[in-house]
């Protein structure tokens, strides 16, 4: 019928519209690329390692530098609970330079005990690796798992108070 038709196309067209303003609203939200699939849009990034300690110098907060890979599944859940949890993208958006790399640096000094990822370190503003802020692992001192969040949220604290207390 008539009618049937005129309801199918308006609810198809109600479906396009909608899908071509999220669309849109994604577009607007294209150039912050480097939260590298999505570790936290709304958190400014670095995009080296260079720019992040002369940011960490410049502007007396921590850098926090996350090591990953795109098709690592550990990476890939890591990142999941990071950007759901709202106290650390707080913290990360206000009281940290935040990097997040898919390579490694030439420090030799982000990769105390080997280059694996995903791991997270933090440096001093200043400039010095705390390799002292460790998760819970004791193979892998920098590595934090999904339900590790809640531990991850203590080190970012630790690594703000490190800062008051020792410079």
């Amino acid at each position: 019928t008539m009618l049937h038709s005129t309801l199918a196309l308006s609810l198809l067209l109600i479906a396009v519209s909608s899908n071509l303003a999220m669309a849109i609203k994604k577009e607007k939200r294209a150039p912050q690329t480097l939260s590298r699939g999505r570790w936290g849009d709304e958190i400014t990034w670095v995009q080296t390692y260079e720019e992040g300690l002369y940011q960490a110098k410049k502007s007396n907060k921590p850098l926090m530098v996350i090591h990953h890979l795109e098709d690592c599944q550990y990476c890939q859940a890591l990142k999941k609970a990071f950007a759901e949890n709202e106290e650390v993208q707080e913290m990360a958006q206000n009281n940290f330079v935040m990097l997040n790399l898919m390579h490694e640096t030439t420090d030799k000094n982000l990769s105390p005990d080997g280059q694996y990822v995903p791991r997270i370190m933090f440096i001093d503003p200043s400039l010095t690796v705390r390799a002292d802020i460790t998760g819970r692992y004791s193979n892998r001192l920098y590595t934090y798992e999904p339900q590790d969040i809640p531990f991850l949220i203590e080190n970012m604290k630790k690594a703000l108070r490190l800062i008051q207390t020792e410079l």
